[in-house]
């Protein structure tokens, strides 16, 4: 069984909220997390994220992008012979 990256990452914040509640219950301090600060959090996630994906996708790793790379080298190889 495979648990999606989304519900992973709803349950985190679910679970964050709810030791917010109890710590506010509690008469402890809160988690004390800006939106500044989560802005701030989100937007390097999505830089670091766009970074990984744009290297992977434009390189060759998997087998089945080594195989379209291989494929794509045949045609053009084949493509200038004629």
């Amino acid at each position: 069984m495979k648990i999606s990256k989304s519900t992973i990452l709803r349950t985190a914040l679910v679970l964050l909220v709810i030791i917010n509640l109890i710590l506010k219950k509690l008469g402890l301090n809160p988690l004390n997390i800006s939106e500044n600060e989560i802005a701030q959090f989100i937007e390097l996630a999505l830089e670091i994220a766009v970074i990984i994906a744009g290297w992977w996708y434009n390189n060759s790793f998997s087998k089945n992008a080594l195989k379209a790379q291989n494929f794509l080298q045949e045609l053009r190889k084949e493509k200038n012979d004629v």
